[in-house]
């Protein structure tokens, strides 16, 4: 079985974001960029048909040679190769069709990926992905068992879980429960040696057309101070109510 997991690179939770003077693009500046936790999920439960059934895992990314490290990550992990799309991901239609175009030409049984990315939580991708290549899609997985070219996932629902079954190839976009944070896969030293001689391979865009541009960012607004007031001072509180707040 081929798998391909496509990875994020993402700022690291801690990180503070900030945008550029002229608020058209995130600063990258001092910011920790990590693999993106749902991709983590799907990543580690590729490892495991690794090692229990025999499968082949490349890991893709689309993005410019700052992604490389996130994606030597995910070569120290377990992944057998890796594959950079070279262009900046401008909006998830794009991103989705550059994925889909790699995946078609190389014949992919499971395509397995994060449900959203942590920055922009779109949620948007992997859907995209499987409306392109008209393949089996089931988002926010839970559960994935696969049997030869027969699936089983388990996913999350309003209210509930939902159980389906498929053929691949399919496009599965994972959550926590896919497998859980504590079987997470950290690098060991001999995983980060080996990844260094992994095949990283760089390919040309498509040149898919971007169907979302963004005008600017912001940050929201600031909180403004609070005012503390004794609990039995209501005669206070009713003064600033009307006075300062005016909303009585």
């Amino acid at each position: 079985m081929k798998i391909l997991v496509c990875i994020s690179s993402v700022p690291d939770t801690t990180s503070k974001i900030n945008f550029t003077a002229d608020g058209k693009a995130f600063d990258k500046n001092g910011i920790q960029f990590v693999i993106n936790p749902y991709d983590e999920f799907a990543l580690t439960r590729a490892i495991w048909f690794q090692e229990k059934q025999g499968a082949t895992v490349t890991v893709v990314t689309v993005g410019d040679a700052s992604v490389e490290p996130v994606m030597r990550k995910a070569l120290a992990i377990g992944a057998n190769d890796a594959i950079r799309i070279d262009v900046d991901p401008k909006d998830s239609i794009s991103t989705a069709k550059e994925i889909a175009k790699l995946a078609k030409e190389n014949g992919y049984d499971l395509i397995l990926a994060g449900r959203e990315s942590i920055d922009y939580n779109g949620n948007a991708v992997p859907a995209f992905i499987a409306a392109e290549l008209g393949y089996s899609f089931v988002n926010n997985c839970m559960g994935l068992e696969v049997e030869g070219e027969s699936a089983k996932a388990t996913s999350e629902i309003d209210g509930g879980k939902e159980t389906v079954s498929f053929t691949l190839p399919a496009v599965v976009a994972g959550q926590k429960g896919l497998v859980e944070e504590s079987d997470l896969k950290i690098p060991n030293m001999r995983g980060i040696m080996q990844a260094r001689t992994k095949p990283l391979q760089v390919v040309a865009s498509s040149n898919a057309e971007a169907k979302v541009v963004a005008d600017g960012f912001e940050k929201p607004e600031p909180r403004s101070s609070v005012t503390l007031i004794d609990k039995d001072n209501v005669d206070e509180l009713v003064r600033l109510l009307h006075e300062e707040a005016k909303v009585i």
